[in-house]
């Protein structure tokens, strides 16, 4: 039987308009009260400016004051919580008692306070009242009740956020040709993202792929440069690869351009250099007699070192006569003299023990720390 248009559910229109009036009384004084917990939350704990907080303000001590409001009234943190950032967004005389606490804390969001205001003077257009879909509507959030293709959309993603549940909807929704063709290029790309995810999968897709050369010519040279370093992450491939790169002269000079990659280079060819000075001691019958020679070099070179440095001492520090150095300028030094005072007593350590071990303070102050 058609619905009767006096009737509301199982009761009459009049006697649905005397529920409606009476329960909006009941979500005013809701209302109030909620504004009342966000007032007094406020005054336990103020908001604090934005930027910036005063001397002893912590978000620990906030919360643990609200905590304990919570418990003492019987009421959750996060109602509390919510009750006074919305009291502090609404300001005694912006509220009105006619649109619930709800709707209130939904217009919260709105930053911008001008705007805020006014808005809850203008329900949405045809509306005499604001509703909790209008309210979240307006600030972007995901409503009840979907009407717009958009808010449908979204509903369906909140329903399907259980991966199962949506690999199923994909599947059977991607089955109708119609709707196939319907997804833009941007989603088939993404499509094929998730579908790839499998490192197998996405090995065997890829090949395929790069094997079309018009395919290859359309990818952007970065992403080439991507899948170049993913594909020599294998230290032997990427050692072939690099060597056949390298034998090209305009890839050598260009690459010798990057300071990272030539400072690399150069530390691999005196890494080498250690490598066979170290096979030559363990190996050449010769070694002994090497050694021999250097270590008379390294006493040559030590004592020329120390005369070099006397020698320029002498020449500078008469310089500095009748002259008044900066602050600044006395701290460099005195950092410099404590290094030389650090380095001469490592010397003395080395010729009396043999010991040329650096621990951490002296490596620290030979390397300017």
């Amino acid at each position: 039987m058609p619905e009767d248009h006096n009737e509301v559910g199982s009761i009459s229109h009049r006697r649905y308009e005397q529920i409606v009036a009476e329960l909006r009384e009941v979500v005013g004084q809701q209302s109030r009260g909620m504004f009342v917990i966000g007032d007094r939350a406020l005054e336990i704990e103020p908001m604090r400016p934005q930027g910036g907080r005063p001397a002893g303000d912590r978000t620990p001590v906030v919360r643990e004051s609200l905590l304990r409001l919570a418990e003492d009234i019987g009421l959750s943190h996060g109602m509390i919580v919510a009750a006074r950032t919305t009291a502090a967004r609404w300001p005694k005389e912006h509220r009105r008692p006619d649109v619930s606490f709800k709707v209130h804390r939904l217009l919260a969001a709105i930053e911008d306070e001008e705007e805020r205001f006014a808005s809850i003077l203008t329900p949405p257009a045809g509306k005499t009242r604001w509703s909790v879909d209008d309210a979240n509507r307006r600030v972007g959030r995901q409503v009840d009740t979907p009407v717009s293709p958009q808010e449908k959309l979204s509903a369906i993603h909140a329903l399907a956020r259980d991966e199962e549940v949506a690999a199923a909807v994909t599947t059977e929704l991607l089955r109708r040709p119609a709707v196939a063709a319907q997804v833009s290029a941007e989603d088939k790309v993404r499509v094929v993202e998730e579908l790839t995810r499998d490192e197998k999968v996405a090995a065997a897709v890829t090949t395929g792929l790069l094997r079309r050369p018009a395919v290859a010519a359309q990818v952007p040279r970065q992403d080439k440069v991507r899948v170049v370093e993913e594909l020599t992450r294998d230290e032997v491939v990427a050692t072939e690869v690099t060597t056949g790169l390298l034998r090209r002269p305009d890839v050598a000079f260009k690459a010798m351009a990057d300071d990272t990659a030539r400072h690399q280079v150069n530390h691999a060819q005196v890494e080498r250099g250690r490598q066979a000075r170290e096979h030559f001691e363990r190996t050449s019958p010769v070694a002994p007699a090497v050694r021999r020679i250097e270590r008379t070099m390294e006493f040559i070179d030590l004592v020329a070192a120390c005369h070099s440095f006397v020698a320029a001492a002498g020449r500078t520090v008469p310089g500095l006569r009748d002259r008044q150095l900066g602050e600044d300028e006395k701290t460099i030094v005195h950092e410099n003299v404590s290094r030389v005072r650090a380095t001469l007593d490592w010397i003395e350590t080395a010729v009396d023990t043999g010991k040329v071990d650096v621990d951490g303070e002296l490596a620290r102050l030979l390397a300017g720390e």
